[in-house]
């Protein structure tokens, strides 16, 4: 979700004139909102005059990531407390912390005895991230002494705390200080929502988001945070519709409606998650990742020819430290939707190497899965191939995935390994009666004539257990194995048995075409059809 971190700023210190405190107060709300485009728009034809909304007009430049136009703002007041604390923030993130912090305290140094003001801007810079949150803590400690009612000092205070790995008791006291001084405070509220949330204490959180709504509907901050949350714990139709009220509410920006895009992508919303990307891109703020969105949408509508296209663009263009396992997940899928199935093979090898995790089960799944969607004997082969590294890999491989091995591999008619992965299945859940029955099946499928009998033994050990409330035999796969049989036994020209199975065969099928065939086979001079 949105990763800029909040610019946390002072309420109006009623410094400025009456007719334009109003619409600085009004800058500032809107940089607590992070609405930086829409405050700045607010503060630039106050900012010439005016210090304070001068450092206000940077504070916005810097929420929209333009440090050098902040940089230019904030060196227009270079004798101002806020604005030296300003030029503090660039320097923290570039990384010059050392610098950084010398501004920082150069600007709480110029309070005077009874003034707080000038050490609240130190703090605020020094609790940015990359800053120094303990020292923050400890100049907003000093200003809370001089201002002890001020609820912009407490969130600052909370703010920072959130940032130590210990802080977060620190944090929610300061938090909930601000609603006893104000009880309709909606960022304070938007704060301790996070908090709770964070904590999993989810009924907590939600009620401290639907108050955060309640006192300020303008306030977009708890829809982003619920949006967030959602996102984490993988709702994704309710990231997205908390996402769609926070855009309505938000400067729509381009960081914005990427990640709104992304939410549509996850909520399966996928013409709606090429649209918004494919606008990002005609609107010039083109990135890498945006045809990841869009080759992944377009592969999920099957699209496959469009995805192949984008996914080219995105690897052309992305910074290879940047790709993801899933980005050759994809690809592979894509290939093989696109009949390259040797490639494809190749991009979900790639995938494998990338991905991190100890258990790669799941990611062997759905690679198999990818083959298994072309739906041809190659495709249905390599799936098969994908199955039998799950059991490679693990020791306490599910039943499900030894059939999968057997089954795909069957399918892809290499049988040998069919039968081997069968045998596996069979040795380690033996009580598992689909798998002598598939050993007959691949049996039967390399003597399709009934000459050699190498299905015989499966398909009696299959047949002689009895029907259950878990397993029921199902009148299909019975015929397969009558078939078999009575072929079996027609060609040892043992005809008792071979009309004991064409009347097996015949009582769940009057009308067989096989039980026709070999009718007509018995006759002098006539050969039978073979097993399927």
């Amino acid at each position: 979700m949105n990763t800029k971190k909040s610019i946390l700023v002072a309420a109006a210190l009623g410094l400025v004139w009456a007719a334009k405190a109003q619409s600085v107060e009004e800058g500032i709300k809107m940089l607590q909102y992070e609405r930086y485009a829409t405050a700045q728009k607010i503060l630039e034809p106050l900012a010439a005059g005016n210090a304070r909304a001068n450092y206000y007009l940077g504070l916005a430049q810097l929420g929209n990531e333009n440090k050098d136009a902040a940089r230019a703002t904030f060196s227009k007041f270079p004798d101002d407390a806020a604005n030296i604390a300003g030029l503090a923030r660039v320097l923290f993130t570039e990384g010059n912390s050392t610098e950084a912090t010398a501004k920082a305290l150069q600007a709480a140094s110029k309070a005077k005895k009874k003034e707080w003001e000038q050490q609240k801007f130190a703090a605020d810079a020094l609790g940015i991230e990359g800053g120094n949150p303990t020292l923050a803590m400890e100049y907003y400690s000093k200003a809370m002494e001089k201002a002890p009612e001020n609820v912009d000092l407490k969130i600052g205070y909370g703010d920072a705390a959130q940032k130590l790995d210990d802080g977060g008791g620190k944090a929610m006291t300061s938090y909930e200080n601000v609603i006893a001084k104000d009880a309709q405070n909606s960022l304070a509220y938007s704060r301790i929502g996070k908090l709770w949330y964070a904590a999993r204490k989810y009924d907590s959180a939600l009620v401290n988001y639907d108050r955060a709504k309640k006192y300020d509907p303008n306030n977009p901050l708890p829809y982003r945070d619920l949006a967030s949350a959602y996102f984490y714990v993988g709702k994704y139709e309710l990231a997205k519709q908390n996402s769609d009220e926070y855009l309505k509410l938000s400067d729509k920006s381009v960081e914005d409606k990427i990640q709104h895009a992304n939410l549509l992508y996850l909520a399966k919303y996928y013409p709606e998650a090429i649209k918004e990307m494919q606008e990002l891109i005609a609107s010039g703020a083109e990135k890498p990742y945006m045809y990841r969105i869009i080759g992944y949408s377009q592969s999920e509508l099957n699209d496959s020819v469009n995805a192949l296209l984008n996914m080219d663009k995105f690897f052309a263009k992305q910074d290879p430290k940047k790709i993801l396992p899933s980005d050759y997940m994809y690809y592979g899928k894509i290939l093989s939707q696109n009949g390259k199935v040797a490639e494809a093979d190749m991009y979900y090898n790639k995938a494998i190497a990338a991905d991190s995790s100890k258990d790669k089960s799941e990611v062997y799944r759905k690679i198999a899965e990818g083959f298994i969607a072309k739906k041809n004997v190659d495709a249905y082969a390599k799936a098969g191939e994908w199955y039998s590294k799950i059991s490679a890999d693990n020791p306490n491989t599910k039943a499900i995935d030894y059939f999968n091995w057997g089954l795909y591999k069957y399918y892809g008619k290499q049988y040998s390994e069919a039968a081997k992965a069968f045998a596996a299945m069979r040795a380690r859940y033996p009580d598992q009666p689909s798998a002598p029955y598939w050993q007959g099946r691949v049996a039967a499928a390399v003597d399709n004539e009934g000459k050699t009998g190498d299905a015989l033994p499966f398909f009696n050990d299959w047949l002689n257990i009895p029907d259950s409330k878990e397993y029921i035999k199902k009148p299909g796969d019975l015929n397969k194995a009558y078939q078999y049989l009575a072929l079996y036994y027609y060609n040892k020209d043992d005809k008792a048995q071979t009309k004991v199975y064409m009347e097996k065969i015949s009582a769940i099928d009057p009308n067989d075409a096989f039980v026709k065939q070999l009718k007509a086979a018995m006759a002098p001079g006539k050969t039978p059809a073979k097993t399927k």
